[in-house]
């Protein structure tokens, strides 16, 4: 395995895109990129510090009136012509997302690359359609009508484990709003960030419009999130931390988009195709190496179908092959990184106290896997409901399987965690599915399948797991200002109403 992208090369004026060009941080640190499935260092680049956090903010202030003033035509032009761009280094951003995820590259080619060009088609499209209520006499002395209006400079922080996705998500229902906006991508994952800010300039898009700064979340992340001149913040990442986020916010009065951690149960009803859903909860599982926040993590099987299931899924987890993330028979590569991995093993060891691992639990031994960040596929039975491995987000190939009897009760445990980000139900019946989707809280329920995601419908949870949506038409309800303007039809100057200030004087 080596070096697929040539990074240093690449990023070598510096890793942080501020105003149109590279340049490096100013924080006095530096940051190693480190290829999580051989431990070898990619890139090393100074880190963004506050003072580059402000250069960034006062571009895309500066940036701002003129891309707000662009018509939605001449906004959706620039991000047809950037969905071209994007498509036609389709190869070159895989190759980097493979590199430094870890990630295999039929997903980032297959999965990663495509969804951000269609989010980047879909988004040019509807950069035309800022839709407000139609006019009317409301009041019948006046004309009002509802206008969409971009709010400003958008704060964004993305998190390591779709970096690529990510910003498209962050970046593109702001900039189609005729928004500018400054991103901190992890500084684990800089380099399909700096990528996708380069494409955007070529594709026409002014500078200053999209700035990218890599630095630690408690320097630029919180600096970004504080500034003044930012007018919302969007966070995707773990709960604790958007805590955190939501508190700098609230200081300032910002806009506040959160997408937090998720921990998706996937319950199977007694009547389900019992290969369908073995199938598809190793997929849902074990895609993107688990590091997904709407992974299927929790498995409640109603009893008649629990012991072939459990089997069934272990026989099935135990083909998944580990290796070379650039291998195209490679299923599944590295978690991001050795320390998230121990987090990921001390989880399923303590569990070994309370539950039962049928498969997997450790590092793989076999050869060329030594040196990376690799993880066996795990499935955990005999767990309680109350234990670390149901309730906690875990973010690794790890399932756990949880009996239950009464469709009653199912939903009840699906329910019974923190989180509502997604959920799925199996089921050949109608009614049983229906119900489910009704009473299960979470932002997104997939019905006989887990994971697929489309540009069109919304993407965000309920409790725990935030609040606020990406993609969709409904994004733009994050990134636009909504004003209600209220024209006088009468042209008469003492009104019925002055009475309550003018009494019997009108």
């Amino acid at each position: 395995m080596g070096n697929r992208f040539p990074a240093q090369d690449r990023f070598a004026d510096g890793a942080q895109f501020i105003d149109g060009r590279l340049r490096p941080g100013t924080s006095g640190r530096t940051h190693a990129v480190i290829d999580p499935a051989t431990g070898a260092e990619l890139l090393t680049y100074e880190l963004a510090g506050e003072a580059d956090v402000d250069a960034a903010v006062a571009a895309a202030l500066a940036a701002f009136p003129g891309w707000a003033g662009a018509t939605p035509g001449e906004r959706s032009d620039a991000l047809h012509r950037f969905a071209a761009v994007l498509a036609e280094r389709a190869a070159e951003f895989a190759a980097a997302e493979s590199l430094q995820c870890g990630k295999p590259i039929k997903l980032s080619t297959e999965f990663d690359v495509p969804g951000t060009v269609d989010n980047a088609a879909f988004f040019a499209g509807a950069a035309r359609h800022l839709e407000g209520a139609s006019a009317g006499e409301y009041s019948g002395d006046h004309t009002s009508y509802v206008r969409r209006e971009p709010i400003g400079v958008v704060g964004s922080i993305a998190p390591w484990n779709y970096p690529l996705q990510m910003a498209a998500w962050k970046i593109l229902p702001a900039v189609a709003a005729g928004n500018t906006i400054v991103l901190k991508p992890s500084e684990l994952t800089p380099f399909t960030s700096l990528m996708f800010a380069q494409a955007a300039q070529e594709a026409g898009i002014p500078d200053g419009v999209i700035n990218i700064v890599n630095g630690a979340g408690a320097d630029a992340g919180e600096r970004l999130v504080g500034h003044p001149d930012v007018v919302m913040t969007s966070f995707t990442g773990s709960t604790a931390v958007g805590k955190r986020v939501a508190e700098i916010a609230t200081a300032t009065v910002k806009r506040l988009h959160l997408e937090l951690g998720g921990k998706a149960p996937f319950l199977v009803f007694g009547d389900a195709d019992l290969e369908a859903a073995v199938q598809g909860a190793v997929a849902g599982a074990l895609i993107n190496t688990g590091q997904d926040c709407t992974a299927a993590t929790r498995a409640y099987v109603q009893r008649p179908l629990y012991d072939a299931f459990v089997s069934a899924v272990a026989a099935l987890m135990e083909t998944v092959r580990l290796g070379d993330p650039f291998a195209p028979s490679t299923d599944m590569g590295p978690l991001i990184s050795y320390a998230h991995r121990d987090r990921v093993a001390g989880i399923v060891d303590r569990a070994r106290g309370y539950a039962r691992v049928v498969t997997g639990g450790a590092a793989p031994d076999g050869a060329g896997l030594a040196d990376g960040a690799y993880y066996r596929p795990t499935l955990v039975v005999d767990a309680a409901q109350d234990s670390e491995i149901v309730q906690s987000e875990i973010f690794g190939p790890v399932l756990v399987v949880l009996p239950f009897d009464s469709d009653d009760e199912g939903i009840r445990l699906a329910n019974d965690t923190p989180y509502g980000l997604a959920a799925s139900v199996w089921s050949r019946d109608v009614y049983r599915t229906g119900r489910a989707t009704r009473e299960i809280k979470a932002g997104c329920v997939w019905v006989n399948d887990h994971i697929p995601i489309i540009s069109e419908m919304p993407h965000g949870g309920y409790k725990a797991s935030g609040y606020g949506k990406d993609m969709s038409a409904y994004s733009f309800e994050e990134y636009t200002q909504v004003k209600h303007v209220m024209y006088d039809n009468t042209a008469v100057a003492r009104k019925d109403w002055h009475r309550t200030i003018f009494g019997d004087r009108l």
